[in-house]
């Protein structure tokens, strides 16, 4: 497969898992603004801002309209929805002969039916605008498992899913943990996470923080687990560069891959919290260690589009 095809589907992952979870998260955060009559709006919307990586000034307050436009509706900026799903769109015109027909009439109408669905959300509220969104992700991940063939191509849309996933996971994380008085609380959390139904029928006893952080960090059977995405994605590069040499050539993105699983593998989950403000930074640093490695090794050299805070990716 051509670099650039690689690239191209490898974004397509990321792009549409990134607004499918952005999409969650603010729908968390809006619910949270609207059924607190005490909410401290300027406190809340920052708390959002910073799980993107987007900054702010601290001096100026920010509306609930400000950061809709910086996170949602912003075409532009690839943190955004509107942005990561534009990203999505070119980067399937560019590889329309590898994916399915439906795949492509999937983001094709969600790109034109995206404007008209933001001046309904400007009007009547951005919920309408989130469903959307969340309803044509899960339109494409569906259509992607039936209809595109277990390639290559398959796993590099794959690859780059689970690194997304990991990463947003991580980032909500670290707002709950960081700003606990304006993010949601960790049953909303879970819903964000689309794992409450799971976490509900799983063996564990009680609602506490600590359960719920030990179970979208350590849950080897929910597809939306840290752990569960480190695995998928360490599968994806196998499968794109196995090996039969008795000593391993040196993969540095199986290499942080494997690092952070180990670190996750034998941690212990009773005292999850008071190891997340170290394991949160070290599974962020890995999605950049191993996207770095990935555009290294399979893509062209040029610079990846990457989150408004970061520099290293």
């Amino acid at each position: 497969m051509l670099s650039r095809l690689a690239e191209s589907l490898y974004w397509i992952g990321r792009y549409i898992e990134r607004a499918d979870d952005t999409a969650r998260i603010v729908d968390s955060y809006v619910h949270r603004m609207v059924e607190d009559p005490l909410n401290n709006e300027d406190a809340t919307c920052r708390s959002l801002l910073s799980i993107l990586g987007i900054a702010v000034d601290a001096t100026t307050p920010i509306t609930v309209e400000d950061t809709l436009q910086a996170i949602v509706y912003d075409e532009e900026n690839p943190s955004a929805i509107g942005g990561a799903l534009r990203g999505a769109f070119e980067n399937a015109r560019r590889s329309r002969d590898h994916i399915s027909s439906e795949m492509w009439i999937c983001l094709n109408t969600t790109h034109h039916r995206l404007p008209h669905t933001e001046m309904n959300a400007r009007q009547m509220g951005p919920a309408t605008y989130l469903q959307f969104v969340r309803e044509r992700a899960a339109l494409f991940t569906g259509l992607t498992e039936s209809t595109l063939s277990r390639d290559d191509g398959w796993q590099f849309l794959m690859l780059g899913r689970s690194i997304e996933r990991i990463d947003m996971t991580a980032r909500l994380l670290t707002a709950r943990l960081v700003g606990a008085d304006h993010a949601p609380d960790w049953l909303a959390l879970l819903r964000a996470c689309g794992a409450m139904e799971a976490f509900l029928r799983s063996a564990r006893q009680g609602h506490q923080p600590n359960e719920v952080a030990a179970f979208l960090l350590l849950d080897r059977l929910f597809p939306r687990s840290i752990l569960y995405a480190l695995n998928t994605a360490d599968g994806c590069l196998l499968e794109l560069h196995p090996s039969n040499e008795r000593i391993a050539s040196p993969d540095l993105a199986r290499q942080s891959l494997a690092r952070a699983r180990s670190r996750l593998e034998f941690i212990d989950p009773e005292h999850m919290i008071d190891q997340l403000p170290d394991l949160l930074p070290m599974i962020e640093e890995t999605c950049w260690q191993v996207n770095d490695a990935i555009s290294a090794k399979f893509f062209r050299h040029a610079n990846a589009v990457v989150w408004s805070s970061e520099g290293a990716l």
